[in-house]
């Protein structure tokens, strides 16, 4: 283990999360599901007659038009996020994930209008074509790709596990955002079952962001977690502090059988030689408090461990963690970013580490980092959508370097 000089230990800072504009971004879109009715639908009727006085300065034959795409695309808009909690798909707050969705198609605008001064038939063609692809890919979005839950697979090799020993299967769960029980939830548990797993581990963030203080909410993920078994236990650690209120969060765990890891190290001997130690602790997001607590962690790893594994919500700490003798360190918390580019990946992380960490498997220093994509959608005001990004959980099956290849 590398010899990490230590200050004297920092204070935490809770809100650091909240700190960051994107959290900001999101609280303030949020904010519209608190004001009257009248003045949100006040609002719309005003941007809808701005975009008609800009289609009548630019191409005065297609303002009629023009606003009247936007306007069915909006509408269309509204509809499918009406429909979403009554098909028991997702459950956000309309007037915030409306007005986040009208950004894309205001881009748009702006776009046409630039065209359409030049040629207006191509500058409306483009306006219609992409406000309708835009309305597929809402749909697929928000209805479709959320609930193609994928189990993705990491194979290791553990150096530590007699060579002849069977392999271990960790099953890697993350971010469920629960806002109420789904046919996603249900699949998770499917796929539970399929997989048999020795041994599983959540690393955090179990109740959407919108529904984390509600009774309802609270209750169904409690029952969920109940359903959740393997041979060798099941492991957890919080996450996000405003996703996973302390004071609420830690009491999802009880009478569930589930090992809540708070600042824990966990030895485990899963027989015929193979000892794995899980290393769990809280995150915070503030990387001087935690990268001070986890030096502490890391301290009581014992001789004997086996293969370290290391459960912690962000992959922010990995830039740290590497300098330790930590064989696997799982995490969520990036989503992949859910809403992916082709050819660029995430848009937004909202790590501190940005893309450096977005998705999947990254090996440095001898620690791999496997980034899941997640489960559930972040809540508040985020796009309940994904786009490019399918939810996941991850098999993970660790050998000894000339280990049994049975599946």
């Amino acid at each position: 283990m590398t010899d990490i000089p230590l200050t004297s230990p920092p204070k935490p800072n809770p809100a650091v999360l909240e700190e960051r504009w994107l959290h900001g971004v999101m609280v303030w879109f949020q904010s519209f599901r608190e004001r009257p009715l009248w003045w949100n639908a006040l609002t719309l009727l005003v941007m809808f007659r701005l975009i008609f006085a800009l289609w009548e300065v630019v191409a005065p034959p297609l303002a009629v038009a023009g606003t009247a795409i936007f306007v069915a695309a909006v509408l269309l808009d509204g509809l499918l996020l009406w429909a979403l909690p009554l098909k028991k798909i997702s459950f956000g707050h309309l007037e915030p994930q409306l007005l986040v969705m009208m950004i894309p198609r205001l881009l748009v605008l702006a776009a046409s209008l630039v065209l359409a001064r030049w040629n207006i038939i191509a500058g409306l063609g483009l306006f219609a074509g992409l406000q309708t692809l835009g309305s597929v890919a809402y749909f697929w979005g928000m209805v479709i790709e959320p609930h193609r839950l994928e189990l993705s697979t990491l194979d290791l090799s553990a150096p530590q596990f007699p060579a002849d020993a069977p392999p271990v299967r960790i099953l890697h769960l993350s971010d469920l955002h629960v806002e109420r029980l789904t046919a996603r939830e249900a699949r998770v548990l499917e796929i539970i079952a399929e997989a048999a797993p020795d041994l599983i581990v959540i690393t955090g963030d179990f109740l959407n962001l919108s529904y984390n203080n509600d009774p309802e909410s609270v209750a169904q993920v409690r029952a969920f977690l109940k359903k959740i078994h393997a041979p060798h236990g099941v492991f957890a650690v919080l996450g996000s502090p405003p996703v996973d209120l302390p004071e609420i969060a830690a009491g999802h765990f009880d009478d569930t059988g589930i090992t809540l890891l708070r600042h824990d190290v966990h030895p485990l001997d899963l027989g015929d030689g193979r000892r794995v130690t899980l290393l769990g602790m809280d995150c915070t997001h503030d990387m001087a408090f935690d990268e001070h607590q986890f030096s502490q962690l890391a301290a009581r790893i014992p001789a004997d461990a086996g293969a370290t594994v290391l459960l912690y919500h962000s992959p922010e700490l990995m830039p740290f963690v590497q300098k330790f003798d930590v064989n696997l360190y799982l995490c969520g918390h990036t989503h992949g970013g859910q809403v992916r580019v082709p050819g660029y990946g995430a848009i937004i992380t909202s790590a501190s580490t940005g893309k450096r960490y977005e998705m999947g498997r990254y090996d440095e220093n001898g620690t791999t980092l496997y980034v899941s994509r997640g489960i559930g959608l972040e809540g508040l005001s985020a796009p309940r959508l994904r786009l490019f990004c399918p939810p996941e959980m991850t098999l993970v099956t660790l050998r000894g370097e000339k280990g049994d290849d049975r599946p």
